[in-house]
């Protein structure tokens, strides 16, 4: 089945986890931003379903969820250009994922890396949600028929069971009804690593606050930790193979990149042969610029909760124009009498 007949149409979500970093703006948000003037519809999602897949504290998640709301906007989302959703506000979300489940196969699920990750040694005291997550995640894009979804390499796994589960029920049913869903995975530093560890990803659960730039950090403390991240001692190379076992290094080089949009070819030619203590400075400034204007965004949209509500609303209304007759449809073609969306 091609995808020609399904008008192009981008999906991406991001749960609401809290402490928002460079990894997040640079892996996902800064990328959503650029791609939405590119004339193809996309929606934006944070997704609080998944995010209870493990118990959250209810306030904590309340406030999450508005602040990864100010992260996408204060990152250059705008709210009339995209649809920027909370993914509970949208019921069809969860509606096309019961369908999906009695789709998708419990061989699929048990296959699962991130669920055996998640769940380790005692998987018998996992929710049954996060076994599931992949099939909600499935109903996230295919609801919306998204052609294209942006995710990292984590996520790449869960988007070949969507792919799996779409060709399923459009076999099972002798329809062209889903889209068989392409990942897009793109960019410079789409996976920013530790400043304190370059082959760990930079997270919010390290210990150490100094292996992440958060986006509520202010000017001097983002240039403190560029100062202070871990590097080795030999100056930068002048080609980017040269940086192959110098995984601190090569952090700090795809980090430039991606806030400067160069490509890391341009970044080593500009300073190779330069050490460290030239490089750094040059990054700080660099990163303080490009990240200072989201922090203050970020907590000027936060003093105005009521109007992070009003934006979710105004995009669930506009999501469910487009979820609600593809969730009818699809109650029709499993053969559904009378259900209602």
């Amino acid at each position: 089945m091609t995808d020609t007949q399904f008008q192009p149409r981008v999906f991406s979500g991001i749960q609401p986890s809290g402490d928002l970093h460079l990894g997040n703006y640079l892996g996902a948000l800064k990328r959503f931003a650029d791609a939405q003037n590119q004339g193809v519809e996309s929606i934006y999602c944070m997704v609080d379903l998944h995010a209870i897949t493990v118990w959250q504290d209810p306030k904590q998640l309340r406030h999450s969820t508005r602040e990864l709301c100010a992260g996408f906007i204060a990152s250059g989302i705008d709210p009339e250009k995209s649809i920027l959703i909370n993914q509970s506000q949208v019921p069809e979300h969860a509606q096309l994922a019961w369908v999906f489940n009695c789709v998708a196969r419990m061989g699929w699920m048990n296959r699962m890396t991130q669920f055996k990750d998640k769940a380790g040694k005692n998987a018998e005291q996992a929710s049954l949600g996060l076994l599931a997550y992949p099939s909600l995640m499935a109903a996230d894009i295919l609801v919306y028929h998204a052609t294209h979804v942006p995710v990292g390499e984590d996520q790449k796994q869960h988007l070949e069971l969507t792919r799996d589960i779409a060709a399923k029920f459009n076999h099972d049913y002798g329809v062209d009804f889903f889209p068989i869903t392409e990942p897009v995975i793109e960019g410079t530093a789409t996976r920013v690593m530790s400043l304190r560890d370059g082959s760990k990803k930079m997270s919010k659960s390290d210990p150490s606050d100094m292996s992440r730039i958060n986006l509520t950090d202010d000017a001097d403390t983002i240039a403190k930790k560029i100062r202070k991240a871990k590097t080795d001692a030999e100056p930068l190379p002048d080609t980017i193979e040269a940086l192959d076992d110098r995984p601190e290094a090569r952090n700090l080089v795809n980090i430039y990149a991606a806030l400067a949009d160069r490509s890391k070819e341009q970044v080593v030619e500009e300073f190779a042969g330069k050490q460290f203590g030239q490089f750094k400075p040059a990054l700080a400034d660099l990163a303080v610029e490009r990240m200072s204007p989201i922090t203050t965004e970020m907590a000027r949209l936060m003093d105005d909760p009521a109007e992070i509500d009003r934006i979710l609303a105004r995009g669930a209304t506009r999501a469910r124009e487009i979820t609600a007759p593809i969730l009818r449809k699809t109650y029709d073609i499993v053969g559904m009498v009378g259900a209602t969306v």
